[in-house]
């Protein structure tokens, strides 16, 4: 019988912490069937930690499920750090994790900013993806960025209002920049209100109706930060990707089975992202959920990964 909402909580049976280099060390655990097929899941972000909940998404009879924390995030070390934490480091860590847990191949899934990790790791990786699931694209394009800064208050004018109140008027010609200077203030006075704006805002935009606890758990001190100067910093650095290179490259993802879910009234990643993907990548499914925005915990965009990850139970 088809699974129609999410499956059980359920605990990782299996948790470690992996060096990367002399500077970070990965946070990682398994849950579900340690002899099922594997799947990762990437988070979002930059800088958002990843959810326990993330694994209800997937059979654990079938799955064996890898969360990670990706560097300065969560649980990984150190907190909030943007030395050596580009796009291209993410990358080489999912590999390196791979091979510490002797995994073969791997199901490769994502939102947001786990959606452009995914997509970078598939192009550079397509013989490790058994598949790709995929969630509220983010192709990390100029337009992308802008919308972020710029547009998103086109809909949240009274959220837009508090995400500029720490910025001078003065200084708000370049928003980017003056958020930047002050997340990597290494001072808390500075730096702390900026990540708590920076991240309630996005808190604010990422669900269809209201959600004021969500909102609350974005502008927690430890996560606002990582959130917001992570963000910032891929923000500032055009996330190391060439203008429109995911797009370009997608040719190598053409026999890699795929699917993307994309909430009709996502305002944080817009439905013409995941329609450029989906007219670059024509072999993946496409589903557009009527009734949601952005977030994973949307009803319809969780109802329609959870199917996703069903129907793939037939890859190995």
């Amino acid at each position: 019988m088809a699974q129609t909402t999410l499956y059980p909580a359920l605990q990782a049976y299996d948790s470690g912490m992996l060096p990367l280099d002399d500077l970070h060390t990965m946070a990682w655990n398994q849950a579900g069937n340690p002899d099922g097929v594997p799947v990762v899941y990437v988070h979002g972000g930059p800088g958002a930690p990843t959810s326990p909940d993330v694994r209800r998404l997937f059979d654990p009879d079938h799955y064996r499920i890898v969360l990670f924390d990706q560097r300065g995030v969560g649980r990984s070390t150190p907190h909030a750090e943007i030395k050596h934490n580009t796009t291209w480091h993410l990358v080489a860590d999912m590999e390196r994790l791979r091979e510490h847990l002797k995994i073969e191949r791997w199901h490769v899934a994502g939102g947001s900013w786990g959606s452009t990790l995914s997509l970078a790791y598939a192009e550079s990786h397509r013989e490790r993806c058994i598949s790709l699931m995929l969630r509220g694209i983010f192709l990390f394009r100029n337009s992308d960025i802008d919308w972020f800064l710029h547009g998103m208050g086109r809909f949240f004018p009274e959220h837009e209002r508090a995400f500029l109140a720490p910025i001078p008027e003065a200084e708000r010609g370049d928003l980017l920049d003056a958020y930047h200077r002050r997340l990597l203030d290494p001072d808390p006075v500075v730096h702390q209100p900026a990540a708590r704006a920076w991240s309630r805002y996005e808190g604010s935009c990422v669900t269809l109706l209201p959600n004021p606890g969500l909102v609350d758990d974005f502008g927690d001190e430890d996560k606002a930060l990582s959130l917001a100067r992570l963000e910032c910093h891929y923000f500032a650095n055009k996330g190391w990707l060439e203008p429109n290179q995911l797009l370009r490259d997608s040719d190598r993802l053409r026999a890699i089975p795929g699917a993307i879910v994309q909430g009709r009234y996502d305002v944080v990643c817009p439905p013409s992202g995941a329609d450029a993907l989906a007219q670059a990548w024509p072999e993946a499914r496409y589903l557009v959920v009527t009734d949601a925005g952005h977030a994973v915990s949307e009803p319809g965009i969780a109802r329609a990964l959870v199917k996703v990850a069903d129907d793939f139970r037939r890859l190995s």
